[in-house]
């Protein structure tokens, strides 16, 4: 998709400079602006959802026209704060045009491989009954490799009755699955792993319960977090170079939104004029890095009488109208930048707590405290991956994710959690 976009913006910029504005366009600023542009384009595209997510023509079709929309007004406001005809309308609005079928094509290929894939991978675990419902639950849900659960079995079922009997590999070889899955009961079981190895050795991919989570899923099975929350590296405490690099990331994107901040300020003061008088903004404290608390800063978005901030929900009353046009554009997080320079935040993390919540769930979770051990952040892979959090069950659910996270902590990952952020915030969600 990506390289199409150059493709369709370049050609269309040699086409001008060649047949219309007669200049050389490699050796032109205009080539650097039709870089841009591409960018904008991509950057759009992403935003709105492409290639994969759309779920049929017309979607498609809509979302690359929106994509290309804003890029087109994107490049022109850049051109009128400049004051210069950067790019020819020519190669703006034939690009535009010609992206949204492109878009689409790619939407299609991307839903077919999707499909593809999700037949492929077709999964045989030995679990216990609750880890099976939750294991199907998981694939419907959020994965972030398509695969089909075609049979789960228990460990005495996988086991047989006798050496001679092979349930586990007769289930396999019926269901045609190309990957075994164990939990921590089948992994103990001496039957079973024979089976499994004899499944490996002809093409079948063995994996346990906790590191098929880890790669179909991107998370770490509840019922393995106790087992392996001590078995793995964390990037800001065991690489030193990560976490330095990360920090300076961290600076840099708070320094340039901070203007951002500073000119939204009389924006919101406006709206909370008409729909949401009170302070401006809400301070709350939060448990940082190390344990440490600190106060968030956000544009308030609730009535100035609400009382205690409780569990929210989507239709929380205590939200005012304008409060809850904050919380769909995220432009209540912004004054966070302000804690991500003090060092109270990072970017990228496992998003704050309230300190009495916190205190509640240390002693419910297991090893809950361990998410405190890497500086909290604006968004994470929890946010990105599962729904706003509103109770102590939905708690334990994002502490699967944050152990992900805290498993594979890298520029790499905190820059995917950055687009997809990205891409939900274009897409309107959040509250």
């Amino acid at each position: 998709m990506y390289a199409g976009t150059a493709v369709i913006v370049l050609s269309l910029g040699k086409v001008h400079a060649a047949k219309i504005g007669h200049y050389d366009f490699t050796g032109s600023a205009r080539f650097a602006w039709s870089i841009a542009y591409v960018a904008l384009l991509c950057a759009s595209a992403y935003g709105v959802g492409l290639p994969e997510l759309p779920r049929g023509v017309l979607q498609a079709l809509l979302s690359g026209a929106a994509a290309a929309l804003g890029a087109a007004i994107g490049i022109s406001l850049i051109q009128l704060a400049t004051g210069d005809a950067l790019l020819p309308r020519f190669v703006v609005f034939w690009a535009a045009i010609g992206v949204v079928p492109a878009y689409a094509l790619c939407n299609a290929v991307a839903a077919r491989d999707r499909r593809r894939r999700a037949g492929r991978d077709r999964v045989v675990a030995v679990v216990g009954s609750a880890e099976s419902a939750t294991l199907q639950s998981d694939l419907d849900f959020n994965p972030e490799r398509p695969a089909q659960l075609v049979r789960t079995l228990g460990v005495a079922e996988a086991r047989g009755a006798g050496p001679a009997d092979s349930p586990l590999r007769r289930a396999v070889e019926e269901s045609g699955a190309t990957v075994v899955v164990l939990d921590r009961l089948a992994q103990n079981d001496e039957s079973v792993v024979a089976q499994a190895a004899q499944l490996h050795e002809s093409g079948v991919r063995v994996r346990t319960l906790s590191l098929f989570y880890d790669e179909w899923l991107g998370k770490l099975p509840v019922s393995e977090l106790e087992r392996v929350a001590l078995m793995f590296d964390i990037g800001e405490i065991h690489r030193v170079r990560y976490g330095r690099v990360k920090r300076q990331v961290d600076i840099v994107m708070a320094s340039l939104a901070l203007p951002v901040c500073i000119l939204v300020i009389p924006l919101v003061a406006l709206g909370n004029l008409f729909a949401n008088r009170g302070k401006l903004f809400y301070r709350q404290p939060r448990v940082g890095k190390g344990g440490r608390p600190f106060e968030i800063r956000k544009f308030r978005t609730m009535s100035p009488d609400a009382g205690p901030t409780d569990w929210t929900s989507d239709d929380d009353p205590r939200i005012t109208p304008f409060g809850r046009v904050l919380r769909r554009s995220h432009l209540d997080e912004l004054p966070q930048v302000v804690n991500i320079l003090r060092g109270d935040l990072a970017l990228v993390g496992p998003r704050p707590e309230q300190p009495r919540y916190v205190a509640e769930l240390v002693e419910k979770i297991p090893f809950y405290g361990l998410r405190h051990l890497v500086r909290p952040g604006l968004t994470g892979w929890a946010q990105v991956k599962y729904p706003y959090g509103a109770d102590d069950i939905d708690a334990v659910e994002k502490l699967q994710y944050e152990f992900y996270y805290l498993r594979h902590q890298s520029l790499t990952l905190d820059a995917r959690i950055i687009g997809r952020t990205l891409r939900h915030v274009f897409a309107g969600g959040g509250r």
